[in-house]
């Protein structure tokens, strides 16, 4: 028989976990009306000053989140698939994948202050602190580029045994890499500028989105088969498997909230909750918009940022091209604004 007290505080903590589910309901609060013409690829945030870069095919759009608008643009920027930022050194970095180059930016002037040539098709880039350098992903060279961040140096190519997609880097040292046709996690050491280890995914097929937890040593790689494939990022050992929506391209984990975000290009972002590092939970489907399939986290004020745009109806299939894509309605794309029901936080005003 339960006592008063136990009652009370089984009915205590009943409340809590209920309020901490209703604190972390995801729902899309606000839609960012960017317009302009042409795609977009990887979005990427500079949770210092709040500023959200946008890769828009030939050009990088910046956007101020407090107010929503845009405070700049770095033209030139040919086949733009992501932008890198390296604070402490006031420099950005975006991989130009059809003039296979980094155009290297001031993060306050947004001036090009140099150009750098890479491998063919730079894609994904990533800056890693410990080391001062930057990563490109070539997809079309099957290698990754290594640049000093702070003289503009190439110093190294590694050869990845595949097509690169998304990267990230573990703060100590080490940097992931999905590997798309062979379904595969690749770790480099970022100070030798070598290849470590390369790891099977299972139950996964074209990774392509890379989210991280540095505390407790997870990888969460989204696949196109609608799984999340979760490793020890020490070992390479599987942890476990999850259902995602389809058409993925990007992931998040954001380390405040223990939750990994996958972006589904179908219109939904799956959110999975890390209950260890060893257990986790699809805990929601967030609808989103058809087409926002990356996704960008401000660590600081945990909002999560998704590009899309509006579609016309796909032209008609040929034999060159059996699954034309459907074109982008002009003036149409917006950045969704992802973000906790009942979060009271909000961006100062960015210093530009």
């Amino acid at each position: 028989m339960k006592t008063p007290l136990r009652r009370t505080l089984l009915m205590l903590v009943a409340l809590a976990c209920s309020a901490h589910a209703d604190h972390l309901h995801y729902q899309v609060t606000q839609r960012l009306p960017i317009g302009g013409d042409g795609g977009w690829d990887y979005p990427s945030v500079d949770a210092a000053t709040h500023l959200l870069y946008l890769s828009r095919a030939d050009h990088v759009s910046v956007v101020d989140t407090a107010s929503g608008k845009e405070v700049g643009v770095i033209a030139d920027t040919p086949g733009v698939h992501g932008i890198a930022v390296a604070p402490e050194l006031g420099r950005g970095f975006i991989s130009c994948g059809k003039a296979n180059a980094v155009k290297v930016f001031d993060l306050k002037t947004r001036a090009v202050l140099a150009t750098v040539l890479t491998g063919a098709g730079p894609d994904a880039i990533l800056y890693e602190p410990k080391t001062q350098r930057v990563f490109t992903f070539n997809g079309h060279g099957g290698n990754a580029t290594v640049i000093d961040a702070k003289t503009n140096a190439v110093v190294a190519t590694i050869a990845l045994g595949g097509k690169p997609e998304f990267a990230r880097a573990d703060g100590r040292g080490k940097v992931y890499v999905n590997i798309e046709d062979t379904a595969e996690l690749v770790v480099l050491d970022a100070a030798s500028a070598t290849l470590k280890s390369r790891w099977p995914l299972p139950h996964c097929e074209e990774p392509s989105g890379l989210a991280f937890d540095a505390a407790h040593h997870r990888s969460f790689s989204t696949c196109g088969n609608q799984v999340l494939a979760i490793l020890d990022s020490d070992t390479g050992k599987p942890v476990a498997s999850l259902p995602i929506g389809k058409g993925v391209d990007g992931a998040e984990f954001d380390p405040a909230t223990q939750n990994v975000y996958s972006a589904n290009g179908e219109g939904s972002v799956t959110v999975i909750h890390e209950q260890s590092p060893d257990h986790y939970q699809v805990t929601q489907t967030v609808a989103t918009q058809r087409g926002a399939r990356t996704i960008a986290l401000d660590s600081a004020t945990h909002r999560l940022y998704l590009p899309t745009a509006d579609f016309g109806p796909a032209p008609p299939a040929s034999a060159d091209n059996p699954h034309p894509r459907p074109a982008i309605v002009s003036g149409s794309f917006v950045i969704l604004v992802l973000d906790q029901s009942g979060n009271s936080s909000q961006p100062p005003s960015a210093v530009h």
